[in-house]
């Protein structure tokens, strides 16, 4: 099948739309023809870690074309969200944990099938696709049938895509990895896509105590428009006694998805005892940073480390995506919608903050 698709050739220059063969599913797999995809960070600095020529893209949304010979759940005409990948037969698996998958890494950036094969290539030459087994910067991208799900038919599938990989994280880490119980506090730092659809998900389970922290105006005034309390600017001075001026004994959970070493510092520090921080991302892309461990051993503080909000796709998509339709998690507030033909500015905009998620249409 013909695809095309947004190539990266090299590290820090735009991807160039060009035509690619794409390989024939086999029988567990299903083509997908995109109608949106979203961009997210993980997207911007992926070209920097894994194999290239590549193409990225992990937050696919569209139509079923075709179905390998076993697939089951999924048929041509389905309209479906494609998410991370997950290899189905190891022990996280097996305990309903996909997002821990013992091959979730070489997955999600080896750029390749499980088997090492690629799935892209161009007049012969091999190109890496599989990146979250999708690369959906295409207008068809291949998966599996265990990161493609299902939609409620009346999901707008530009709405959708973002369900893949950023709204279901920061929704998770808050419902099912936090598991923040109504009427507790939480700060959330970084108001992009994660800590939006935390906000959001922690106003859908009635936290009392909202507070969103970042740099930028104008997110944490969206923030406040989405359910935080109160909005910190990060530039103000001492974050954690300013949370601990709002709530007085600290947090009883906090979730770091800025990246920024002080940030993290911040989120522990302002900790209820026995508080808890959610780590869904790392500074310098996990190079050693300066962290104090001391606030965690005086008061029985636990940090805890997420991928993909603990998500199990099949159960917690449809969840956010019935969530949205009834009006508790607006993702339009998140969205911008780009033409595939301009994805250079889409990644420019998302690069400098410009965008919180941009959509591409197809």
């Amino acid at each position: 099948m013909i695809t095309r698709a947004a190539v990266t050739r090299a590290a820090g220059v735009a991807p160039v739309i060009e035509t690619l063969e794409l390989a024939t599913p086999r029988d567990d797999e299903v083509i997908v023809r995109l109608v949106a995809t979203g961009i997210c960070h993980t997207d911007l600095f992926a070209p920097s870690i894994c194999p290239l020529p590549a193409v990225f893209g992990h937050e696919g949304a569209g139509v079923v074309e075709r179905v390998g010979a076993r697939v089951g759940r999924v048929r041509p005409g389905d309209r479906v969200v494609m998410t991370f990948g997950s290899c189905g037969r190891c022990s996280q698996c097996a305990g309903n944990a996909p997002a821990y998958c013992e091959s979730g890494h070489a997955l999600q950036f080896g750029g390749a099938r499980a088997d090492g094969s690629t799935t892209l290539s161009c007049s012969g030459e091999p190109v890496h696709g599989s990146f979250f087994q999708q690369s959906s910067f295409a207008t068809f991208a291949l998966g599996t049938e265990r990161n493609v799900v299902p939609l409620p038919p009346d999901m707008p599938l530009e709405l959708a895509a973002p369900l893949g990989c950023g709204v279901q994280t920061g929704a998770g880490t808050v419902l099912r990895s936090l598991r923040a119980q109504s009427g507790a506090s939480i700060a959330v730092f970084g108001a992009g896509t994660v800590g939006l659809s935390a906000i959001m998900a922690a106003r859908h389970a009635r936290l009392s105590t909202i507070i969103a922290v970042d740099i930028d105006p104008v997110r944490l005034e969206l923030a406040r428009e989405l359910g935080a309390t109160h909005a910190l600017d990060a530039r103000d001075g001492d974050v954690a006694a300013r949370i601990r001026a709002i709530v007085h004994s600290g947090v009883m959970y906090s979730i770091e998805t800025s990246a920024a070493v002080q940030a993290l510092n911040d989120a522990i520090a302002c900790l209820a005892h026995r508080g808890e921080c959610a780590l869904v991302t790392v500074p310098a892309l996990g190079a050693p940073v300066p962290i104090s461990l001391l606030p965690l051993l005086t008061g029985g503080r636990r940090l805890v480390a997420v991928l993909e909000g603990d998500s199990v796709p099949d159960e917690f998509i449809p969840q956010l995506a019935a969530m949205h339709l009834a009006g508790e998690l607006p993702i339009e507030r998140l969205t911008a919608a780009y033409d595939f033909a301009d994805i250079g500015r889409a990644l420019a905009d998302a690069e400098a903050g410009r965008a919180v998620k941009p959509v591409l249409r197809f």
